[in-house]
């Protein structure tokens, strides 16, 4: 699988591309925004990790134009500890976060796991196509239909429909959420999830502030009607 990691700190680039390369990935780099860009048009680039302080564009413009052609997972690195560049991150498009200075073998784990969700192994054919009411999901494609309009979804959101549309009824806590898709260990909080939960209703609901299928249960978290 080729990783594109993303950084002006040449140091840090040839330390985490050696630390993924040990771990059998192959390493594509670049130094700024532009660059960025550019090699994400690459279709076999399985995921990025993106810096947000980059030089010629910044971090939080990369992922947001990526996002316009492209739904590879993407893990923003920031230097910065305030939350609102964490939830900034996550509007844009990002699926995960990690905070300088960071652990190598908590950026190699956060990126096996959510390669694990987008490729996930094989299931029984039963499990392969969920219908419910205009929404289809395709697990082996990992692609969502809306009335035979293919739905854009990246990897975070598509987890979560997914969960939702196998467990219709099923009241889930933001806690609930955050442990399942993202992880026991995940050090992020609730209100990772309810961005994910907007930009979702945002793309699967016809009217998102009076969702259909995606609802809150005031108080406890969220669950999915089932039509």
């Amino acid at each position: 699988m080729k990783i594109l990691v993303v950084d002006d700190e040449k140091l840090i680039v040839k330390g985490i591309k050696f630390n993924l390369e040990q771990e059998g990935y192959t390493v594509e780099t670049a130094f700024d925004g532009e660059e960025a860009i550019s090699l994400a048009h690459d279709e076999s680039i399985d995921l990025i990790l993106l810096d947000l302080m980059l030089p010629k564009v910044d971090g939080f413009t990369v992922c947001r134009t990526i996002r316009s052609f492209s739904n590879v997972p993407i893990i923003m690195v920031t230097a910065k500890s305030e939350d609102i560049d964490k939830i900034l991150g996550l509007e844009y498009g990002a699926d995960d976060y990690v905070t300088k200075p960071f652990n190598m073998r908590e950026v190699t784990a956060r990126i096996k796991a959510i390669l694990r969700r987008v490729n996930p192994a094989p299931k029984g054919d039963r499990d392969k196509v969920i219908v419910s009411g205009d929404i289809t999901l395709d697990y082996n494609f990992r692609r969502v239909m809306i009335k035979d309009k293919v739905i854009e979804l990246t990897s975070k959101e598509f987890d979560l429909l997914e969960l939702f549309l196998r467990n219709p009824g099923k009241v889930y806590t933001r806690e609930n959420l955050l442990d399942i898709a993202w992880g026991f260990d995940y050090p992020g909080d609730v209100r990772t999830v309810d961005v994910h939960i907007r930009r979702l209703r945002e793309k699967v609901e016809e009217n998102p502030a009076e969702p259909t299928y995606i609802k809150t249960k005031w108080g406890v978290g969220y669950y999915y009607k089932k039509d």
